[in-house]
């Protein structure tokens, strides 16, 4: 073989060589980028699920001269403080934390005094007067008391002879044939033929719904207190008392929150067991409608359904005209044209933060990730400086000091290099996809800027969910939407869920349809009983018993 062809082969040999030393330092470095991933992952989990649930972030992130240098102007930074001067007076001194705790209950004083024989004085035999008294408190608790009501209501006949074979007054619904009989009025029942009260029915509602304690703690409790009540028969009175009397409420309130310019709308998911035609591990879902901090009533309206299409969301919107709150689901881009979606802010961030909290200290000052924090969290100190501002004041203040941290925000992203499938890249997608959204938060200074005021609306029900984990047919699934409902809205208020129910199941049996808009929880003609344990100086001692 000639040097020619020897040469030619060690040349071929060098090049395989090179190429999977290529290949293979490729390889390298895909799978130190996938260990960096999953290393990030494992350590964004841990501090998941251990480390604080707080969206605070720490604003100190070496990111922050990027408004100084990208848009021309500083950071922003509170407003400087007024000049004062100094004085000196007495502060009389305040309640202190306890006394506050314990003012809205009543007082109970018992005394401790010596008989007279006792007043004695034990040297000289002198009468002892009074000179003072040292008071302890503490808060004493009176359980619950179940007691069986019983409504007699006596009926009455005419004895006089003179009144046989004369028709009989039909005033109390009674008729005696030959003689009139008059029945005296009792309340009508809650339930007919049934033990159920609205105190017992407003008493599991707010267990279930307010306390998140499903029925079957809810059943032992009472087999405690020497009440046998099944675990069916709650429900059925729950479902038939929604249907049939808290059913208008309800939609009176959608009704109103439907008339508001500017609503917040979230959903989370629910599993029914007895869905026709539907597997029972099959996810429905559970939508949550609200009005925003400018509204003058608060509203939080619960909706089941099957499925989480945008059908949903466009039927129960097809009549709103106003700006919609939303998260980033597709299911809101596809309303009705006088339904202008609203994007969130928080939720753009998230993407961000969940780099950051994957990430050690020094690994966070140097990622693009806190850029995007940094500008967002810009945004969010803004809002902040304009709580106090009317509308109009703050739409201007938008336009003029947010509106170019979010451009250069959008300016950033466009011109970031990352690749489409890491987190960086997923996060610059979800804000660039979102963008025409989270922009129209400068077309309106009542807009928030993020959904959280319908995300903790949404807590109440997960919390509860973790409880009673389903509901077991789609009745019992829109009664519960339906007390959530009328709960949440209470709470909102400044109502007692237990009172209000209560309230409301007492009065609707013989309530007209034109009396559903005096019973709505904003209304000042509510009984003080519905505010009693909220607010200061109403509770009266014989109110709690």
């Amino acid at each position: 073989m000639d040097a020619t062809n020897i040469s030619l082969e060690i040349k071929q040999q060098f090049d395989t060589m090179q190429a999977q030393i290529e290949s293979q330092a490729l390889t390298i470095s895909k799978m130190q980028t996938l260990i960096q991933h999953y290393e990030g992952q494992l350590l964004y989990l841990k501090r998941r699920q251990f480390g604080a649930s707080s969206e605070r972030t720490n604003r100190d992130t070496g990111q922050l001269s990027i408004f100084s240098d990208l848009l021309g102007v500083a950071e922003p930074t509170p407003p400087p403080a007024p000049e004062t001067e100094e004085i000196t007076y007495k502060r009389k001194k305040r309640k202190g934390k306890r006394e506050e705790n314990i003012s809205n209950l009543p007082v109970v004083r018992v005394e401790y005094e010596l008989s007279e024989g006792e007043r004695e004085c034990l040297s000289c035999d002198t009468f002892m007067h009074d000179i003072g008294v040292s008071v302890r408190r503490e808060i004493e608790i009176i359980p619950a008391q179940a007691i069986v009501k019983e409504h007699a209501a006596h009926s009455y006949a005419c004895p006089n002879p003179k009144c046989e074979g004369i028709v009989g007054n039909e005033k109390n619904g009674s008729l005696g044939g030959s003689k009139v009989i008059v029945r005296a009025d009792s309340p009508k029942p809650l339930i007919s033929g049934s033990l159920a009260s609205p105190s017992l029915v407003a008493h599991i509602a707010y267990q279930k719904y307010s306390n998140g304690m499903p029925l079957y703690r809810i059943e032992k409790g009472f087999q405690y207190d020497g009440v046998i009540i099944s675990r069916q028969n709650m429900s059925n009175w729950v479902i038939k008392c929604t249907q049939e009397l808290l059913m208008s409420v309800y939609e009176q309130m959608k009704s109103h929150l439907l008339r508001e310019s500017v609503l917040h709308s979230d959903a989370t998911t629910i599993q029914v067991l007895r869905e026709e035609g539907r597997a029972a591990t099959t996810k429905s879902c559970e939508w949550v409608h609200r009005t925003s901090g400018a509204s003058g009533k608060k509203i939080v309206i619960y909706q089941y359904t099957q499925t989480k299409g945008q059908e949903h969301p466009r039927k129960f919107f097809a009549d709103f005209k106003g700006y919609l709150h939303t998260d980033g689901a597709s299911v809101y881009h596809n309303l009705p044209p006088d339904v202008v979606t609203v994007g969130c802010w928080a939720h753009a961030r998230r993407y961000f933060e969940s780099i950051i909290k994957a990430l050690d200290d020094e690994g966070r000052k140097k990622s693009e990730a806190a850029t995007g924090i940094a500008y967002i969290n810009a945004l969010f100190k803004l809002e902040r400086d304009f709580a106090n501002l009317l509308h109009e004041e703050r739409y201007l203040a938008r336009l003029e000091k947010s509106k170019p941290i979010a451009d250069a925000f959008f300016v950033w992203a466009e011109n970031l290099s990352a690749l489409p499938q890491s987190p960086l890249g997923k996060a610059v997608h979800y804000a660039l996809s979102q963008r025409k959204y989270l922009e129209n938060i400068f077309l309106d200074g009542r807009l928030e800027l993020s959904n959280n005021r319908c995300e903790r609306s949404v807590k109440p029900f997960v919390m509860g969910r973790k409880a009673w984990l389903f509901s077991n047919t789609p009745d019992g699934a829109e009664a519960s939407s339906v007390m959530y409902s009328i709960i949440e809205t209470a709470k909102e208020n400044g109502l007692h869920p237990f009172y209000y129910v209560k309230f409301l199941l007492e009065v609707l049996p013989s309530a007209m349809q034109s009396d559903i808009e005096s019973l709505m929880p904003w209304c000042e003609s509510l009984p003080d009983c519905c505010h009693a344990p909220v607010r200061k100086g109403v509770v009266k001692y014989e109110q709690l018993n």
